[in-house]
């Protein structure tokens, strides 16, 4: 089913653009991109700038997991959408992330996941997504 979303917002305690350059930087990104609790970090690459491709390979058990995708709109530090191509995605998945600036250099991120092969996945990139911004902002808090 194509028309499965998730939605999922936090407030991450930094300012603005440090929030959204933790998206773009690979080393930063590897440190949250993390859908579940005590996962190893991932390998991550990123080509940052509208057009260029990322890749995020997780480790789940022993299992390698491919997570790839293209960067559709980069507007810093405001909005970021990039395609999601992993095995449990459709091929026309897509995420883009709103980024508000708040007092006391704070941010709240929006973040949509449109499109999923069924309610199974997600609801598991439901949960990933809020793991990976509660990490996100327990690493630029601390």
């Amino acid at each position: 089913m194509t028309d499965l979303t998730v939605s999922v917002s936090k407030i991450i305690d930094a300012p603005i653009d440090k929030v959204f350059d933790a998206w773009l930087n690979p080393k930063i990104l590897s440190q949250f991109i993390l859908p579940m609790p005590g996962m190893p970090q991932p390998q991550v690459k990123t080509d940052a700038f509208e057009g260029g491709k990322f890749t995020i390979i997780m480790q789940v058990g022993d299992n390698k997991i491919p997570h790839t995708g293209k960067y559709l709109e980069v507007n810093r530090p405001n909005k970021l959408v990039f395609t999601w191509q992993s095995p449990f995605s459709t091929e026309d998945s897509m995420v883009t992330l709103n980024f508000t600036d708040l007092a006391d250099n704070k941010t709240h991120v929006d973040l949509l996941h449109i499109r999923f092969i069924d309610e199974e996945n997600r609801a598991n990139h439901e949960s990933g997504w809020t793991n990976i911004l509660e990490t996100l902002n327990n690493l630029l808090h601390s």
